[in-house]
């Protein structure tokens, strides 16, 4: 089974819902047009480029009235991206892997001046060696940035979670810029059936775009990312705490009314079937299709295992996965991350946060670098691992649970005879 194609029902349907097939990168060019941004500024790198190119052709044809800036660098999208956006127009863009890297300069400007860009982020694996697969370690590198990280797991949650970035983002009370993540692709070239709203329907639902806090005004003209002092400066980071923590609230309110409003059920965390599970799986992403499938035949064999999956990473909501994993006596927790130098990855790291002072056993796994893809055998092998360390019968786990045997006999070059 591929790791995205695990649907979940889509219950009550808007009025005007019409079915589509795309795939992720088209879900996320057609979320960025019915959003009506003024200024698109996006320089293509694979797997990206085809939102680069489809909102383009939007452009192009007129289905868009926005400014299309063919930049010459994902620094200079990112940086035109923040002008415009203080201009007073909602403004837009996407990346990958190395173009998110070489934006880490200009995101922590976009959202220390509270700016609230929704970007798309085809995930995809940082070089060296080279890769041009799923990885989350682009993403994982900026996530303390102050920028809200969502994850999806098919190509239906990239449309809707667009949606709602874009109206948490833009609430009064956040002000704070996101990235939507899809993994590289398992999702960006996945083609799904979806459902969209009509453009009527997500311009009652997103509103008109009205800037506030930080924006340029010749009747009421204000500096801009002016050098700040040690006075100040606490209070201007405390303030973007503020704002994190108000979107945990936000994005619920706005998660709620998008099931009301469309029936596709969003929500920060998801709970699968952990009632009465003695393990569970802890992961992010499109491979967690792939791990409810391995839940619901282990569930047949009589094995009490679940997953939970993790929607919001930023805000991260540690008080709702304590109450969700308490009662669990062991998980793992899956980073598609290496994390080096680090004793886990990321997600384990804030995981094993939210659960201290429980009882929880809480392992680490590391795997699907490089768009290694993450079968139903290998998260059978990681549940079957945690019943046996729940059993007493074994003690540790295998943190690198797909790595080849000859792991170190491999090298990026290979050596030839001359003559």
């Amino acid at each position: 089974m591929s790791e995205a194609m695990y649907l979940y029902d889509t219950g009550r349907r808007g009025a005007d819902m019409r079915k589509k097939m795309l795939d992720g990168n088209g879900a996320a060019a057609e979320a960025m047009r019915l959003a009506r941004p003024k200024v698109i500024a996006l320089y293509p790198i694979t797997p990206q480029s085809s939102i680069s190119e489809k909102l383009a052709e939007y452009v192009d044809d007129g289905e868009l009235d926005a400014k299309y800036i063919r930049v010459e660098s994902e620094h200079s999208a990112m940086s035109a991206v923040t002008a415009a956006a203080l201009t007073g127009v909602r403004a837009g863009t996407a990346t990958a892997s190395q173009g998110l890297a070489l934006m880490t300069e200009v995101l922590s400007m976009t959202s220390g001046l509270r700016l609230p860009v929704v970007m798309p982020v085809v995930n995809r694996g940082l070089a060296a060696p080279w890769t041009l697969q799923c990885e989350h370690g682009d993403a994982m590198t900026v996530k303390d940035l102050g920028w809200m990280q969502f994850y999806c797991q098919n190509v239906q949650e990239v449309f809707d979670l667009m949606m709602v970035a874009y109206r948490v983002s833009e609430d009064k009370r956040v002000l704070t810029p996101a990235m939507v993540c899809l993994d590289g692709f398992f999702l960006s070239h996945s083609m799904q059936k979806l459902e969209l709203p009509s453009q009527e329907e997500v311009d009652d639902f997103i509103g008109d775009y009205v800037p506030q806090n930080m924006y340029l005004d010749t009747e009421d003209p204000m500096f801009c990312c002016d050098l700040t002092g040690p006075e100040e400066f606490t209070e201007m980071r405390y303030q973007q705490k503020i704002g994190m923590d108000q979107a945990m609230k936000v994005i619920s309110e706005v998660m709620k009314e998008y099931r009301e409003k469309f029936g596709h059920e969003l929500c920060e965390i998801e709970e699968y079937k952990l009632e009465d599970a003695q393990v569970a799986l802890v992961a992010l992403g499109s491979m967690c299709g792939t791990v409810k499938h391995v839940v619901n035949k282990m569930r047949d064999k009589g094995e009490k295992v679940g997953l939970l999956k993790i929607t919001m990473f930023r805000p991260f909501p540690g008080e709702q996965i304590r109450k969700a994993l308490a009662h669990i006596p062991v998980i793992g927790v899956f980073d598609r991350s290496s994390c080096l130098g680090n004793q886990c990855g990321p997600l384990w790291s804030e995981v094993a946060a939210a659960l201290t002072r429980t009882d929880v056993d809480v392992r680490h796994y590391i795997g699907g670098l490089g768009g290694r893809d993450v079968p139903a055998s290998v998260v059978e092998k990681m549940f079957l691992e945690l019943l046996a360390i729940k059993e007493g019968k074994r003690n540790v786990n295998t943190e690198w649970i797909d790595v080849k045997e000859d792991a170190m006999r491999l090298r990026q070059v290979t050596r030839y005879a001359r003559d």
